[in-house]
């Protein structure tokens, strides 16, 4: 007789719980408003965009025709060659929107990615160690946060230089100011709690307590707070562009698309609204995003 395989509770009940997180994951989107499903599909449908757009576009990235301000509609009717006409030097606006969406949206990830590291981190040990390691970081904190961002990051990139990872390290840094206030802020309340002071005192390491016992309980904000430093990085890297900067040519960026054909509005051209819509978009559906997981982790219920 063959031996079988003992599965025990533990090995029957992850697949179980699995199931139960996804239904019940599945059934909490079920009853999300249409404004949240509006911002997750225009989300997915950018995040296509940027993975795939070596795929989608129709033309290279930098590739120059010698056909500059090319409009995309003419007396008869679309242009096929060209769906959303050219820019100041004959490149296809429609692939550069599709690889402006790669650049700027991975940028922004990565960098509010690395403020939430170094914001977060600091932030849970400035909550757990007080004394003076707190007081020394909230100073450092208030002196930087007292320096508006964007005057700041000009500053610093004209000094660097507007390579990708100086924009990312230098807005990580001025932006994880704020994930730090409020890191520590939600994780004074946790760090009182008896279940952390037990682990402190059977002698689990610092690392331990921070990851286990304190960031699950503040996962929440965090998570919508990742949302909304994502728009201001988002917006932050745009405006840095636009302003001569941010992501340099010849790489597509919708910042610097904007100030390239800002010039094109006095013709009545729609060609510097594109890069521009697409910033508002994406700005907009992440804020409906954010405010629907808001209303559901706050603990709030619709009045019926």
């Amino acid at each position: 007789m063959s031996a079988g395989i003992d599965k025990g509770p533990a090995a029957v009940g992850q697949p179980r719980a699995r199931r139960t997180f996804r239904h019940r994951a599945w059934r909490e989107l079920k009853k999300a408003p249409l404004t949240a499903w509006f911002g997750m599909i225009v989300i997915l449908g950018y995040f296509i965009l940027a993975l795939f757009a070596p795929w989608i576009a129709p033309y290279g990235e930098s590739q120059v025709f010698d056909m500059p301000y090319s409009p995309a509609f003419y007396d008869e009717g679309w242009d096929p060659q060209f769906l959303l006409g050219t820019d100041q030097l004959g490149r296809d606006m429609a692939t550069r929107l599709i690889f402006g969406a790669r650049n700027t949206i991975g940028i922004a990830v990565a960098t509010t990615l690395l403020s939430f590291f170094i914001g977060g981190a600091l932030g849970l040990m400035a909550a757990i160690l007080r004394g003076w390691f707190e007081q020394l970081l909230s100073r450092a904190v208030d002196v930087l946060m007292a320096i508006p961002s964007l005057i700041f990051s000009l500053m610093l990139l004209s000094i660097f230089g507007s390579n990708i990872p100086n924009i990312i390290f230098i807005i990580a840094v001025l932006d994880s100011t704020r994930v730090f206030r409020l890191t520590r802020a939600v994780a004074m309340n946790v760090v009182v709690m008896d279940y952390v002071e037990a682990a402190r005192l059977r002698g689990e390491r610092l690392g331990w307590v921070m990851r286990r016992e304190i960031l699950p309980n503040i996962l929440p904000p965090l998570v919508a707070e990742f949302g909304l430093r994502f728009c201001f990085v988002f917006l932050t890297i745009a405006s840095l562009s636009f302003l001569g900067v941010g992501i340099q040519p010849p790489t597509a960026d919708w910042g610097s698309m904007v100030r390239e054909n800002a010039t094109l509005i006095t013709y009545g051209s729609f060609t510097p609204l594109l890069p521009a819509g697409a910033i508002a978009l994406l700005t907009v559906a992440v804020n409906f995003v954010v405010d629907w997981f808001l209303h559901k982790t706050s603990g709030l219920r619709d009045e019926h």
